[in-house]
């Protein structure tokens, strides 16, 4: 058989479809192979979101294009967001690419493969709204959690955003498409789920005319064998009365919610073609907070937006004090070609952009450790994930997978990775916490 190794960049919503295109592979005829390096054929699924993820998925194919040189390497696919963005450049540039395919014609896969293995190169594009929102997927997380996206694309148009150009408009899938998948990965021993999109918060509106997030995460949690329910990526308007009511009735759910708010600054959130300002961000924190005891409000900010001024700045800096989010990052602002804000003749230079984006995460960074001290004394709930020398790791409540910190715990008794453990906190690490594992409960 033939072996094939992928390799997957960017986001978690990049990482499903990843998962999606190995299924499409016929198993009496490829091998999926945790090991690109000693496979006939490559997937390099990239990321084309932001500068630095775009430079990151070059440098990986050309990785693997010098490989085909020296190896045993006879096939690079490249497929994502960079090839359906840049689907002429990377022909013209990569030649050693034999493969390169839209994010529309992921579905023909193997007989790209088959094609080029017959010293074919295949160039295959086509509407990106032909990329099916559901079928098999051969996981390549931990075999206890998983991401299950409810839906594509996006129609927020942000300003600086590509995403509508490569991923094109939102598009929810069927809720009992999402359910038949959930209730696929709990009887393959998945944990936790982890709902993502774009934008989850929007879910249902285009196909029922209305947000259906919170029916969903209800049905969502009625699915035997699953332990933890996670919401991902929300939009601050969005976050409603009846969502917030949701995530507080359901057990299942992790008190835990991302909102990428990205500016502190009216002015510069209305030319991201965002709605609200300081207040009201401030007031959909406070409405959480009251309605979810306990909730862990994870956040994303952009620093050095064209335009912004020292005064937009200082509004994002008092946005970061005031709020006190639980789990915080800010990045730089990428210029964006074939954007609205990318085309502005007002673009702060790059040492700036960092700079004020490094001075938002110093401003963090105590806030983040006298939340992590606060912990202390509590009994929580942890996930496990694996062992370093002689301590227990895992993330609990306030945790996303690959994105938030860590719970190093000691235990007596043996603990596996997908277990659940309730730990007595007894130290913050900066940002980690420790703790050690006690019979009983949780607080």
């Amino acid at each position: 058989m033939i072996k094939v190794g992928m390799v997957s960049l960017g986001c978690s919503k990049n990482q499903v479809d990843a998962e999606r295109l190995l299924a499409l592979l016929p198993k009496g005829e490829f091998a999926v192979c945790s090991d690109p390096g000693q496979c006939q054929v490559v997937i390099v699924n990239t990321c084309g979101f932001i500068e630095d993820a775009k430079q990151e998925s070059i440098d990986t194919i050309l990785e693997f294009a010098a490989l085909k040189e020296r190896g045993d390497l006879r096939c690079l696919v490249v497929t994502g967001c960079l090839a359906q963005r840049y689907r002429e450049e990377l022909a013209r540039e990569i030649p050693e690419a034999d493969v390169v395919l839209g994010i529309g014609r992921n579905g023909e896969i193997a007989a790209a493969i088959r094609n080029a293995l017959e010293g074919n190169r295949v160039l295959a594009f086509g509407p990106k709204e032909d990329l099916s929102l559901e079928g098999d997927r051969v996981l390549t997380g931990p075999p206890y959690s998983a991401y299950v996206k409810v839906a594509e694309g996006c129609s927020n148009r942000c300003s600086y955003c590509a995403i509508p150009l490569i991923r094109g408009d939102f598009r929810s899938r069927p809720l009992e498409n999402i359910l038949e998948e959930v209730r696929s990965l709990a009887a393959r021993g998945i944990k936790e789920v982890n709902l993502v999109a774009q934008d989850t918060s929007r879910y249902g509106l285009d196909l029922y005319g209305a947000y259906r997030l919170p029916e969903l995460i209800h049905q969502v949690c009625a699915v035997e064998g699953i332990h933890w329910v996670r919401i991902l990526y929300c939009y601050p308007d969005r976050i409603t009365g009846e969502l917030i009511a949701a995530m507080a009735a359901e057990p299942k759910v992790c008190k835990y919610i991302d909102i990428p708010v990205q500016h502190g600054s009216g002015k510069v959130l209305r030319e991201m073609n965002r709605q609200g300002d300081r207040r009201s961000i401030l007031d959909v924190v406070r409405r959480l907070r009251e309605g979810i005891p306990g909730v862990a409000i994870r956040t994303t900010m952009i620093a050095g937006f064209p335009g912004e001024t020292e005064e937009d700045f200082a509004e994002l800096q008092a946005l970061v004090a005031d709020a006190k989010f639980d789990r915080l990052g800010c990045f730089a602002y990428s210029q964006e070609e074939d954007t609205p804000a990318g085309e502005r003749e007002d673009q702060l230079p790059e040492e700036l952009r960092r700079h004020r984006a490094d001075l938002i995460m110093e401003q963090q960074a105590p806030i983040a450790f006298a939340i992590a001290q606060s912990q202390v004394g509590r009994t929580m709930e942890v996930l496990v994930e694996g062992k370093k020398g002689g301590q227990y790791y895992g993330r609990c409540y306030m945790d996303a997978p690959d994105i938030d910190t860590k719970v190093f715990f000691t235990s007596r008794t043996q603990c596996r990775p997908g277990d659940f453990v309730p730990v007595r906190i007894t130290a913050a690490l900066e940002y980690d916490l420790a703790g050690e594992a006690v019979e009983g409960g949780t607080d």
